[in-house]
């Protein structure tokens, strides 16, 4: 078996990784979504002129909810207090980019949170647009970086 699949036993099945030996140490994650929207949708988005309402709002609090509630959503996941979650939204040319910052002091890394945060952003910002572009297209959702733990520091 390979050592590095450290949710899988010895016989193959499924486990959740014992992280009782680990160092607590400051973990970060940061993630994004993309969500591609038509133009006149874009402008309506970011000069808040949706019917539905600010949808930066609900983007921001929509990715903070799932980010506590990720293990609830991810099998394996590791409950975790989480420290801080950050989210941005900004225009891109073709719709908009949500980013979530995840900060933990913890045994366990927060890039599950942080993944967990941006694509459900992505799935209420689809639902605040939905009316308008049923066409809007989720992706690519994805971890950019990561800091601490044993593993170290990673960028995409």
């Amino acid at each position: 078996m390979d050592e590095r699949l450290t949710h899988l036993d010895e016989h193959g099945d499924a486990r959740m990784v014992d992280v009782g030996a680990k160092a607590v140490t400051v973990r970060t994650a940061v993630a994004e979504a993309h969500v591609a929207m038509s133009r006149e949708v874009r402008e309506a988005l970011f000069e808040g002129r949706l019917p539905k309402g600010d949808a930066a709002a609900v983007v921001r609090v929509a990715a903070i909810m799932a980010a506590k509630r990720t293990p609830e959503l991810i099998p394996l996941c590791h409950p975790i207090g989480l420290d801080a979650v950050e989210v941005t939204l900004e225009p891109t040319p073709d719709g908009a980019r949500i980013e979530v910052t995840t900060r933990v002091e913890a045994k366990t890394g927060v890039e599950m949170e942080a993944m967990t945060a941006a694509s459900v952003g992505a799935v209420a910002l689809y639902d605040m647009i939905k009316g308008l572009d049923r066409g809007a297209v989720i992706g690519p959702v994805r971890l950019l970086r990561k800091t601490g733990g044993k593993s170290g520091d990673w960028l995409r």
